[in-house]
């Protein structure tokens, strides 16, 4: 069973932080999904991966290799990931259920503390999740560095 992280970005924005999360899933030998909830944002993703430090290999869900990315960038409710992750990257609030988090090595969302219905929506995966059985834990960057509080 794994465990889910949420990841509370107070200080730098999720296209920083994405290719330091995807970095370590790959190199842990895990292929990812990364679900997103607006068509437009992922396509702006997709740009964004291709042009962070260090070589993010990845596609839009929906192309003909799709069961041979590493990282598969889907939306939710409307797109599956076919490339078997082991880990799951949520953005904006993209559903993430207590079934999927025990079938996964491990799960992550990323929410914006600026925003705070973003907040109020990782609360309620929070509770959502752990009354699931998932085991969940909690990452500020409060201090400029990620810190796993308790």
């Amino acid at each position: 069973m794994g465990n889910v992280l949420f990841y509370h970005l107070t200080r730098q924005p999720v296209e920083r932080l994405l290719p330091m999360l995807i970095g370590k899933s790959l190199k842990a030998g895990w292929r990812v999904e990364l679900r997103g909830t607006d068509a437009e944002r992922m396509d702006w993703l997709d740009r964004e991966l291709w042009l962070a430090e260090g070589f993010q290999p990845h596609g839009l869900a929906g192309g003909p290799h799709d069961a041979r990315q590493p990282v598969l960038l889907t939306l939710a409710g409307s797109q599956q990931a076919t490339n078997d992750p082991a880990c799951l990257m949520a953005l904006d609030g993209a559903e993430v259920t207590a079934d999927e988090v025990t079938a996964l090595q491990r799960a992550c969302i990323l929410f914006d503390g600026g925003d705070a219905s973003a907040v109020d929506r990782a609360r309620q995966q929070w509770k959502a999740l752990t009354s699931g059985g998932a085991v969940a834990e909690y990452w500020s960057e409060e201090d400029g560095n990620w810190q796993r509080k308790r």
